[in-house]
């Protein structure tokens, strides 16, 4: 039996989204492999932001070294994944018929985000006999493995179960006192410069740009999930990184200032090509399959009349000036469409019915989907910084040298957060076999 790791760190260094605590999780958790559970330091493999004479946690090197690590897993192998950092959520094509509504996001330091459904194809490749546990402590990681049975936390929206705090996609795009929808969240600028390249907007029944209900509960969202409810001792800041400073970043890294909600995944494939999510790549090939049926995108109203469309917009556009279309297009059109995918621009949604539970894919999550996990200071020395979910398993690890199901490890950390007041839930999600299994074990 042989045990490894990948650990990932980022802070995110002088940027508008730095953390403080994510390296020193990475640090602990490779002391706790290497003390408790008997890794060898050269079966770790660590990707921080911070020293560049580590590998840099790139969306690109994230995905290679956890691919790596699995390709050659045999039967009795142990392999684990921590990643600390910011987490964010897409709006999900799928709108309503998503598991959780969006597109839950780990947040590598360039920004090539990887999806849900990146950690479900991962999840699906780990060979029979080999078991994979994935720490997330970031923001909105509950359900971060596409898919997977819910044995601790209210993430997925089950049957008959409506979730009360997320605002749909669908909402965005139809609510408002005036009616704009998503047409209301872009900006004037974003949309003058859309209209400069030949990138039109749907027509909607537009109303004032201030007033409308959907934007103020656009920028509502995104300001929530910058706010942490805790009542205890020092400092902390929200691991979730706000659409519009993803939208700004991006922006500053292209140059290009017509990026906006509707546009990010084609952006993403845009910038990023090959080395991009699964699901982006997947949503590309479906516009560009869309486009050549001769659809506008425009067709069927809410998610697909609006954001297809722009999207598809957007996609035109880049194709009308690249000179070499298919070479640009190509690594979309290669990406093999899996039975299990979720809706992507018009697919058929995977039901809650067929949701796989036999894979050996094991995530605990620092909080449930439409929560924030809190990056804690209470020193306010950042050498002193941590996650709150990292830090409550290494004090359950400390106070407890016996092993540890997966189930009770989440059971008590839920216990601990909430003792040292933070209002986060941690999650698990596996098969009922996994949830009883020993953690790392």
């Amino acid at each position: 039996m042989t045990k490894k790791a990948v650990l990932v760190g980022c802070n995110y260094p002088k940027t508008k989204a730095e953390l403080h605590g994510c390296i020193n999780d990475v640090w602990k958790m490779h002391r706790s492999l290497v003390g408790r559970f008997g890794f060898n330091e050269e079966n770790i493999t660590v990707l921080i932001d911070t020293d560049r004479t580590y590998m840099q946690p790139t969306g690109r090197n994230i995905r290679r070294a956890i691919m790596n690590m699995i390709s050659v897993a045999e039967p009795g192998d142990v392999l684990f994944v921590h990643y600390s950092g910011h987490g964010t959520r897409l709006p999900a094509e799928s709108g309503s018929n998503d598991d959780t509504g969006y597109d839950e996001c780990i947040v590598p330091c360039d920004m090539n985000l990887m999806t849900d459904d990146d950690f479900r194809e991962i999840a699906e490749k780990v060979p029979i006999g080999v078991t994979l546990t994935i720490v997330s402590d970031s923001c909105h990681s509950g359900g971060l493995i596409d898919n997977s049975k819910e044995q601790i936390g209210e993430s997925f929206q089950h049957s008959g179960k409506k979730k009360t705090r997320d605002i749909g996609f669908k909402e965005l795009i139809s609510e408002g006192a005036g009616g704009g929808g998503l047409r209301e969240i872009v900006s004037q600028g974003v949309h003058a410069s859309l209209e400069s390249h030949g990138i039109h907007l749907p027509s909607f029944h537009h109303g004032h740009h201030c007033h409308g209900n959907s934007y103020h509960r656009y920028h509502e969202e995104d300001q929530r999930y910058q706010h942490v409810e805790y009542s205890g001792v020092g400092g902390v800041r929200s691991r979730s990184l706000p659409l519009s400073v993803l939208l700004d970043i991006l922006r500053q890294k292209t140059g290009k200032n017509d990026i906006d909600v509707g546009t990010i995944r084609p952006t993403l494939f845009d910038m990023f090509g090959e080395e991009s999510s699964l699901k982006v790549k997947k949503f590309v090939k479906a516009l560009i399959q869309g486009m050549q049926g001769g659809d506008t995108g425009e067709n069927g109203g809410g998610v697909h009349g609006v954001v297809n469309s722009l999207a598809q917009q957007f996609l035109k556009h880049k194709l009308d000036v690249n000179n070499n279309s298919y070479e640009y297009v190509k690594p979309a059109l290669d990406t093999p469409t899996s039975a299990s995918q979720v809706e992507l621009a018009g697919g058929k949604p995977y039901s809650s019915s067929q949701r796989v539970t036999t894979d050996m894919g094991i995530l605990i999550s620092g909080c449930q989907s439409s929560e924030t996990s809190a990056d804690a200071n209470p020193t306010g020395n950042s050498s002193q910084a941590y996650g709150a979910m990292s830090n409550a398993i290494q004090t359950i690890l400390a106070e407890h040298c016996d092993p540890i199901t997966n189930h009770e490890l989440v059971s008590r950390a839920q216990q601990l957060l909430q003792k040292q007041g933070f209002s986060q839930h941690p999650g698990l999600y596996c098969s009922d076999q996994n949830a009883t299994s020993l953690f790392i074990c």
